[in-house]
């Protein structure tokens, strides 16, 4: 008796050569629908599933796999007695390989106009339970759900035994309830936004991976990439890296931090990135002119960060990019004179991202010990902000640019958090200090003599006065904060004394 294998997928990338190899090696090929017409145009002779089962498909193709006489064949243990009695009895032949890609369910729910009806009709049920009957079996059939396992199971085939090893049929078995689990998560997701339901009794997550990692935070650390398919559009694993060597674990958290910071501007923007904390943003009516005030804001610092930047790079901002030692600069684009003057260095990194992607993440995550945190981004801004002034003088209309542009950067900064400012570039920042004293020193002193007549801003209240003494100190004018204290009167009485301008937000930032 010839040996059967059940072909059926979706997409029909290489099917037609390894059906081809499979009649070379003597076996008969059991197929339904699209796939079986394909073969047969392709001169492939085919068994249909319903000369099999003696039934037709039905309800549109709802129904044709899901027989006994088909799941028998898959389930079946070849070496046990009772089994092989219960086939015979029933006219059950084993089925040794199957093959099987599902309906494009993902596919379907990412195009914007995709109907709910549409989506349901793509939920495959014959597909993942020949799989998962398989994979169950896997010590007696082989399961193939990836069109890259084709030749590999060929080659064995071909061998002495003319049949796969165990533990290829294992590998293969595992990458298929991966496969139909990821499968699941898009459904149950899918279905479970429809219903508005924010925090299920269970979250499934899916990850495809993007690439391995030399190493992790540390080199005795392993580590890989991998990206959600479908995550947002703004993001590093949608970038498309155009130059450079690979990119390590801390590469893409920075990497990450800076996008986060520079999809705050729409005005020509620069982001300077270490450590995952910004240390230098600057805005110009070029981007060239952006990028000298990032590199101005803390010319130090920027040695070895990451830069980001909202418009393409000429040649001009190249020629500023190239004077100083970068591990990533980011941007929409590269014009040609900038590849050329900037891939002259073999190992830096050159990403280019869709910045008018529009497909955002709907939740952030953060793994603990244990467990797993959810939480809506930080999406809130300035101009979401309730403004409120509770100072007796009121900020200059540059002083207001200066306090926009402290707020929209202190909201990435880790907490305690300080950032002084004017109106087109960071002077100093103060990261995740454990008091917000020492969070606005540290700010103060990198911004030196520049904080006579900036601004200050701080991811969250001041429970105390001593942070606007110290800043009025410093000759700071004007101090923007999300108020809420039991004890603001005292940092407003302050700041009237000083004749610093305070302005209310309403919200924190923190960031941990």
């Amino acid at each position: 008796m010839k040996k059967r294998a059940l072909l059926s997928v979706s997409d029909k990338s290489g099917i037609l050569e390894f059906a081809q190899e499979l009649e070379k090696l003597d076996y008969e090929i059991l197929s339904t629908g699209g796939t079986k017409r394909f073969l047969e145009e392709n001169g492939v002779a085919i068994t249909a599933v319903d000369e099999i089962t003696k039934f037709p498909e039905i309800l549109g193709g709802r129904v044709k796999t899901l027989h006994p006489l088909i799941h028998g064949g898959l389930l079946a243990k070849h070496d046990d007695a009772q089994h092989q009695s219960e086939m015979a009895e029933n006219g059950i032949s084993p089925i040794e390989i199957v093959c099987v890609n599902l309906y494009p369910f993902k596919e379907t729910i990412s195009k914007p106009d995709v109907s709910v009806d549409d989506a349901i009709e793509n939920i495959d049920i014959g597909g993942p339970t020949m799989l998962r009957s398989a994979a169950k079996n896997h010590a007696y059939v082989t399961v193939i759900v990836d069109s890259e396992d084709y030749a590999a199971v060929v080659n064995e085939l071909r061998g002495d035994t003319k049949v796969t090893t165990p533990v290829t049929r294992r590998r293969l078995a595992a990458k298929v309830f991966r496969h139909t689990a990821a499968y699941d998560s898009y459904i149950s997701n899918y279905l479970t936004d429809l219903n508005g339901e924010e925090y299920p009794e269970g979250l499934t997550l899916t990850y495809e991976l993007q690439q391995p990692l030399r190493y992790g935070e540390n080199p005795h650390q392993k580590a890989a990439f991998y990206r959600s398919p479908l995550g947002s559009d703004f993001s590093i694993a949608s970038a498309d890296q155009v130059h450079g060597k690979e990119m390590s674990y801390n590469n893409i958290q920075d990497a990450n931090a800076a996008l986060q910071i520079i999809k705050e501007f729409k005005i020509p923007a620069a982001v300077a990135v270490k450590h995952m904390n910004p240390c230098g943003v600057g805005t110009g009516n070029t981007i060239a002119a952006a990028f000298n005030k990032a590199y101005e804001a803390d010319s130090t610092s920027i040695f070895g960060g990451i830069i980001a930047l909202n418009r393409e790079v000429d040649a001009e901002t190249a020629a500023q990019l190239s004077g100083i030692f970068l591990e990533i600069i980011i941007a929409p684009a590269f014009s040609q004179e900038a590849m050329e003057i900037l891939t002259q260095k073999k190992n830096i990194r050159l990403l280019t991202i869709p910045f008018d992607g529009t497909k955002q993440d709907k939740w952030n995550t953060v793994t603990v010990e244990g467990g797993l945190l959810v939480q809506q981004p930080d999406n809130f801004g300035y101009d979401d902000a309730d403004i409120q002034i509770a100072t007796a003088r009121k900020p200059a209309e540059h002083e207001m640019e200066a306090l926009k542009l402290g707020w929209n950067v202190v909201k990435h900064v880790k907490s305690n958090a300080i950032v002084i400012c004017d109106a087109d570039m960071t002077l100093g920042i103060g990261a995740g200090q454990m008091n917000r004293v020492g969070a606005a020193k540290i700010a103060l002193e990198q911004a030196g003599e520049r904080a006579k007549g900036a601004i200050m801003a701080s991811d969250a209240f001041f429970p105390m006065s001593d942070t606007v003494e110290a800043a009025a100190k410093a000759g700071i004018k004007a101090i923007i904060q999300p108020g809420g204290s039991k004890r603001d009167q005292e940092s407003i009485d302050k700041a009237d004394e000083y004749g610093i301008a305070m302005v209310f937000t309403g919200i924190r930032h923190f960031k941990h």
